[in-house]
């Protein structure tokens, strides 16, 4: 990392909120980002969602914080400038970026649009960038960054609530196409109504599949149906309905990171069914094997989506008029917005408010 201030790294002055150390407590932040190089494009900031990573990466819950941190990787904004190589924006576009600001361009991965499993993929938040300076993410007024990078927002979604597409949009979106749960008929199951699972609900039912929500909250069961077009739910803690289901579902989406069994999940799927597991649990699965020998079943994983895919899940979002159901907040707001976070307080995503809120 470089020896130089956050003030002296790079020509251009910002202004942002960050976290200085593990309580995660945010506050005002001046920083600097790099100069609009040949290939960069500068936007504006106008929203920036809140994901539970950001929760994760300010507390340094996973061990790997870079303080000063400046989170955020639901940015949306408008275009500023553009270098003189950049072909596809020009000012004014609504762009977006989301996880990623960097990768190799050479391994596998990044040769078949899978840079969000390159090696040496760069986060737009709490990373290390090519020149050895830190990332900062969207809890500020601008940033800079290679128009590889960016994702188009159609016209016909809103800049609020398409900003968390970025990340928990792709992240089930993906999921949904890599494992072909993405055809009409299909009978597809959502573990969790939060942030991640109603965004699931909506991209598979746009697919064309029957669509059942399975969560611990009865409570939830009208919301699903009745407001996201679930075609059924089930309560995961009563063992008739769970049993009533058994063997009826070609896929399911595990959107959950809280500690929670998937056996009972593995018994709901049908022979050659898939679970696939887009939360990240803090303690391992007990995972049992004779269930899935039985069935010729699958357990996979899915980790956001490469930068062409992020791209098509976006296009069919503005087709499809998918977006997330948000609440937005002012940017003095936001150490509230994490506490809450933490217990599950929000229907469904937090979405800062940067343009009109952020004051220098």
């Amino acid at each position: 990392m470089s020896n130089k201030s956050p003030e002296e790294e790079h020509p251009r002055k910002a202004f942002g909120w960050a976290a200085r150390d593990s309580t995660g407590f945010l506050s005002p932040f001046n920083f600097s980002r790099r100069a609009n190089g040949d290939d960069d494009v500068t936007f504006k900031i106008l929203y920036c969602g809140i994901c539970h990573s950001d929760l994760h990466f300010i507390k340094n819950e996973w061990g790997d914080a870079k303080y000063p941190l400046v989170p955020g990787h639901e940015i949306v904004g408008t275009v500023t400038e553009v270098g003189h190589k950049v072909k596809n924006y020009k000012v004014g576009d609504r762009v977006g970026v989301g996880c990623l600001v960097g990768a190799c361009h050479d391994c596998d991965d990044c040769k078949n649009d899978l840079e969000n499993y390159c090696p040496k993929r760069i986060l737009s938040c709490n990373d290390i960038y090519h020149d050895m300076t830190p990332t900062y993410g969207g809890f500020s007024d601008y940033m800079v960054v290679e128009e590889r990078w960016l994702v188009r927002i159609p016209e016909s979604l809103t800049l609020d609530s398409g900003a968390p597409l970025l990340c928990s949009g792709i992240t089930v979106y993906s999921p949904l196409r890599y494992y072909g749960l993405d055809r009409p008929g299909l009978h597809v199951g959502v573990v969790g109504l939060g942030g991640l699972g109603h965004l699931a609900v909506k991209f598979a039912k746009a697919f064309g599949a029957k669509v059942t929500v399975i969560s611990t909250s009865p409570a939830k069961e009208e919301e699903a149906i009745g407001r996201f077009g679930a075609d059924g739910f089930l309560v995961s803690r009563d063992p008739e309905q769970m049993q009533a289901a058994k063997s009826t579902m070609d896929g399911i989406i595990d959107t959950v990171s809280a500690d929670h069994p998937i056996l009972p999940l593995i018994s709901l799927l049908r022979s050659h069914g898939k679970l696939v597991l887009v939360g990240a649990p803090e303690k391992p699965l007990e995972l049992p094997v004779f269930p899935l020998l039985l069935g010729r079943k699958i357990v996979g994983g899915s980790a956001i989506g490469g930068m062409k895919e992020t791209q098509e899940m976006m296009d069919f979002a503005g087709d499809h008029n998918i977006t997330a159901e948000v609440e937005i907040i002012p940017m003095d707001y936001v150490n509230d917005a994490m506490e809450r976070l933490a217990k599950a307080d929000v229907k469904y995503r937090f979405v800062v408010d940067i343009g009109n809120t952020l004051k220098a």
